[in-house]
């Protein structure tokens, strides 16, 4: 398989999450071990109508989306991983590029391990297992394009799946037709402001707090990774606080069906996710609500010329289910109804230059706003149902 799966994938529960980095020795001194990588990369977004990451729809476009990240890992015993990332990132108005924060960093403990078993904990912050992309989304080489599938990867919400602080357990199963990796964890989820900012309650911005995650996945690889089959689900919850309305809760549920074939030179992905999101507990019967999301995706990539990759991709956000075209939303005065919903052709070409420099260029047309982040595009009357979307990025990793 490519690089670009064998990143994705890894070898494990420790090799995914630590995908881009250089495989710790296992032998010789302890400092021998330590490795430390790290990635930069800038992007020029250029759109009509609607802005994404900054001002992308003025002249010139936005370069408001910028990632620079460091990471380090190393074993003070065989059977103990210590791992760490850094991320700085700008995306758009109210974020920085100097404010930077843990991305995840955990203590691996490998209770058993044989030629057919790995069993062992991870405790601290961990990357959520969401998914083929959620572990390893902030780290540019071991995405498909530039931006991963909306509709299941949100960047308008990224903080609602993205960590978590707790305790993870890992059980992966080498069999004689595959390999079976199991994950479950349990702690507190990390809700920014990016969820603060979309949870409005009687025009007043809510407050949050996270109270309690559980979330888990069950994958399956066969033929060394030709194959691959995952189920994720979990629950996050929260404590919502407003002004007006008083205090009530935020439950977000999420079930995420993955399936990919990867064959010497091109893969297929699907993805299709069903999300409940709910609050209750409010004054206001009019306030407690639940909706069902559905997304889905289909993502095609070639390799050619043996560091190009061209990709194609259809992808489909609904927010909710009993109001598919946003009808009843926009009758009851809440906003457009195109902003329920969002349906993306995507193409885009990537370059490798060498082991260090990726360049990418990709396009997107979209019929509505379902996915733009409300920091970029505090009117939504303002926006547009169809729109364009031109992005360009250099990466540099190290």
């Amino acid at each position: 398989m490519n690089n670009l799966a064998s990143s994705i994938f890894g070898v494990g529960l420790s090799g995914t999450l630590m995908a881009g980095l250089a495989p710790a020795v296992m032998a010789g001194e302890l400092t021998d071990t330590f490795q430390m990588h790290g990635f930069m990369s800038q992007a020029l977004i250029v759109s009509d109508h609607n802005d994404f990451f900054g001002p992308s729809s003025e002249q010139g476009g936005s370069l408001q989306y910028t990632e620079l990240g460091l990471n380090a890992s190393t074993r003070p015993t065989q059977n103990m991983l210590l791992a760490a990332q850094v991320l700085a990132r700008k995306a758009g108005r109210n974020s920085s590029i100097t404010d930077p924060e843990l991305d995840y960093g955990v203590l691996d403990y490998q209770l058993l391990t044989d030629q057919h078993r790995t069993m062992g904990l991870q405790v601290g912050r961990f990357k959520n297992p969401f998914g083929f992309y959620n572990q390893t989304r902030d780290i540019p080489s071991t995405r498909p394009g530039i931006l991963l599938p909306q509709s299941i990867y949100f960047d308008r919400t990224r903080s609602v799946g993205l960590a978590t602080d707790g305790v993870t357990l890992y059980d992966e199963e080498r069999l004689g037709l595959g390999t079976l990796r199991f994950q479950v964890g349990i702690g507190r989820p990390r809700l920014n402001d990016d969820v603060e900012s979309v949870l409005t309650v009687q025009d007043e911005r809510s407050d949050l707090t996270g109270n309690k995650t559980v979330i888990g996945q069950l994958r399956y690889e066969y033929g060394g990774g030709r194959v691959i089959a995952a189920v994720s689900g979990g629950q996050k919850g929260a404590d919502l606080r407003n002004r007006q309305a008083g205090e009530g809760d935020f439950t977000f549920q999420p079930w995420i069906f993955s399936l990919q074939y990867n064959a010497e030179s091109w893969s297929l992905t699907a993805e299709y996710a069903i999300r409940k999101t709910r609050l209750d507990g409010f004054h206001s019967a009019s306030l407690n609500k639940e909706a069902i999301g559905e997304s889905w995706y289909l993502q095609y990539t070639y390799r050619f010329l043996e560091n190009w990759q061209w990709l194609l991709r259809y992808d489909s956000l609904t927010s909710d289910r009993d109001d598919p075209s946003g009808r009843a939303y926009e009758a009851d005065g809440l906003g457009p109804a195109y902003s329920r919903f969002a349906r993306d052709i995507t193409t885009g070409l990537q370059w490798r230059i060498s082991s260090g420099w990726l360049i990418e260029a990709e396009w997107h047309h979209v019929d509505g706003t379902g996915w733009l982040p409300p920091q970029d595009n505090p009117d939504s009357d303002e926006t547009r149902r169809h729109w364009q979307m031109l992005l360009l990025q250099t990466s540099f990793l190290f």
